[in-house]
C-alpha cells in the first residue's frame, strides 16, 4: 500500500472552527473546504466524517454523497462535545449502519469526545460501547469501532472503555502535549494490546489558541513517519479541512510532505 493511504481526514463542514464557541480558538484566515476538497488538496484518501455542534442530521445521505470518491470513510457514532444530541436522545448507530449498507466506502464508526474527564465519566457506558461494537462487527460488512483518546486523560482509569473497541486514535492538545507525543503513543500502545492504533496530527494548536510552529508540524510529522514505517501505528488522522485553506504554514508543510512522501511504499502487518 502506498503511505498515504494510511492517512484520513477528520471531517467537519466548511467554516465551522471560525464561528460560534468554536471562534475561541482564533484561527487565522477563511476556511471554504469542505472533508472532501480539503483532504485532496492535502493528498489524503480516506475521512472521518464527524458530526460537529449537531451538523450534519440525520438522514446523512446527503453529506455522503460528497464522500463518495473517498476509499474509506468512518461516520461518527457519537459527535463532538458541542453535539448535544448524542447527549439527550443517544448515538447515531442506526443511521451509521444505513450509511454502511448503502455507501461501500463506509467501514466503521468513532466515538468522539467519549470521554469526560471534569467528572471522571463518559457520556455512554461500557456496556453502551459494547452493544454498539456488537451491532457494528455483525453488520452485513463488518465494521470497526474507533474512539478519540486524550493526553490528558491518562490519569483516569478508563480502561473498561478502551477494551470495548478496535482503535483507538491518539492525540496532542497543546504544544506541552506535543512535546511528549513519542512517550504518550507509546503509553498508550502499551495500555492497549491488540488494538489498532492511529495518531491524531492537528494541523493548529486548539489548546494554546495559536498556530503550530513549523519546528511542531516537522516533529510530528517526523514521528508518525517513523511510527508507521515501525509498524507502531496503522495510520495518522489530520484534524481537519478546516485548517487546510487558511494560509498557515502547517497545513502547507504537511500538503508538500504528502508530495514528497504520499506514494512510498508501506507494508504494514
Amino acid at each position: 500500500m502506498k503511505l498515504r493511504d494510511c492517512f484520513w481526514i477528520w471531517g467537519h463542514h466548511a467554516g465551522c472552527h471560525h464561528t460560534g464557541e468554536a471562534a475561541a480558538y482564533k484561527i487565522p484566515g477563511e476556511n471554504r473546504m469542505g472533508p472532501w476538497e480539503g483532504a485532496e488538496y492535502l493528498g489524503i484518501p480516506n475521512c472521518c466524517r464527524v458530526v460537529f455542534n449537531g451538523i450534519p442530521e440525520p438522514p446523512f445521505d446527503a453529506e455522503s454523497e460528497k464522500l463518495k470518491q473517498f476509499k474509506k470513510v468512518i461516520w461518527s457514532v457519537l459527535g463532538d462535545a458541542s453535539s448535544k444530541r448524542n447527549d439527550e436522545s443517544g448515538d447515531d448507530l442506526a443511521e451509521v449502519l444505513r450509511q454502511a449498507e448503502k455507501y461501500p466506502n463506509v467501514v466503521g464508526g468513532v466515538l468522539d469526545d467519549l470521554f469526560r474527564p471534569a467528572t471522571k465519566d463518559a457520556r455512554l457506558t461500557p456496556d453502551d460501547l459494547h452493544r454498539i461494537a456488537d451491532r457494528l462487527h455483525n453488520a452485513p460488512q463488518k465494521l470497526s469501532l474507533w474512539l478519540v483518546y486524550y493526553a490528558a486523560l491518562f490519569d483516569i482509569d478508563y480502561t473498561p472503555w478502551l477494551k470495548a473497541v478496535d482503535g483507538i486514535t491518539f492525540w496532542s492538545w497543546n504544544s506541552e502535549q506535543l512535546a511528549q507525543a513519542e512517550q504518550n503513543l507509546n503509553r498508550i500502545i502499551s495500555m492497549t494490546p491488540g488494538k489498532e492504533h492511529y495518531a491524531g496530527c492537528y494541523l493548529y494548536n486548539y489548546g494554546d489558541t495559536c498556530p503550530l510552529t513549523l519546528e511542531e508540524m516537522k516533529f510530528q510529522m517526523d514521528l508518525y513517519y517513523r511510527f508507521l514505517r515501525e509498524g507502531k501505528i496503522k495510520g495518522v488522522i489530520v484534524c481537519s479541512n478546516t485548517i487546510a485553506d487558511t494560509g498557515l504554514e502547517a497545513p502547507e508543510y504537511l500538503r508538500q510532505w504528502m508530495i514528497g512522501h504520499g506514494d512510498e511504499e508501506l507494508n504494514l502487518k
